[in-house]
């Protein structure tokens, strides 16, 4: 009988500090809400992901401060933010991926209509949240989680063969993007890109025939290159292409 109650009051336990460890690295902010024609993204964010930043994460997407925007090195980043009324929000909150550079009054995030909806605990309170129009907020970097690997998509203003212009997509969330470089096989040396704005970046001259690429990323404390085992640019790329590269990053 001693045993099993001490069993219980274990459980009793866990239950009570495992929601309050998931939010233990939090930090306080606040949030308010930006509206499109269908409440999605917005597809001219400063990220430059354009239709994707509309419905990616099924358009419960944000524009961050200049702090968490880092400069475009947090393009495509996860937070779970959380409103802090709970009388009025949900105690799961939601998971929201950066798309765009913004701030108000303060806030740390202006989220899509349809992701500031889902902080409410139901839709009446949801109208609540949407006449405040700022609210308090908790959140945290957290992993994207999007089951596949980088991804990178020849920008439309690319010219064949001269200038080459990639939009890096699913990054994975919890690190930050610093450098991209693609590897030149005749002088077996790899090549920076520079960052044009966002997750766009740009090399003129780029170098002959199949391209693996490696990025640079961080996260925490910790930075290191991450690269493709094998080539993830054709020799002969084409404007408007999407591929899906052997990186994935958490």
């Amino acid at each position: 009988m001693e045993n099993s109650l001490k069993h219980c009051t274990l459980q009793l336990c866990l239950m009570l500090i495992l929601p309050a460890l998931c939010y233990s690295q939090t930090y306080v902010s606040k949030a308010a809400f930006y509206n499109t024609e269908d409440g999605m993204g917005n597809p001219s964010g400063a990220c430059g992901y354009e239709e994707y930043g509309r419905t990616v994460n099924n358009g419960e997407v944000c524009a961050v401060s200049r702090r968490l925007f880092k400069n475009a090195a947090s393009c495509g980043g996860c937070y779970q933010v959380r409103c802090r009324n709970r009388g009025l929000c949900s105690q799961e909150g939601i998971k929201v991926l950066a798309t765009d550079h913004g701030e108000s009054h303060g806030t740390d995030f202006i989220l899509s209509y349809r992701a500031f909806a889902r902080l409410a605990k139901q839709s009446s309170t949801a109208q609540v949240l949407f006449a405040k129009g700022t609210v308090d907020v908790e959140y945290r970097r957290v992993s994207c989680r999007y089951g596949s690997n980088i991804m990178v998509k020849i920008h439309e203003h690319s010219k064949y063969p001269d200038y080459l212009l990639l939009v890096v997509m699913n990054q994975g969330g919890a690190s930050d993007i610093l450098a991209l470089e693609v590897y030149e096989e005749e002088t077996s040396s790899w090549i920076s890109m520079r960052r044009a704005y966002g997750a766009v970046w740009d090399l003129s001259n780029p170098p002959n025939g199949d391209l693996q690429v490696r990025f640079l990323v961080s996260a925490a404390a910790e930075t290191k290159w991450v690269q493709s085992e094998r080539a993830v640019i054709p020799a002969e790329w084409t404007v408007g292409e999407t591929i899906e590269t052997d990186i994935q990053v958490s």
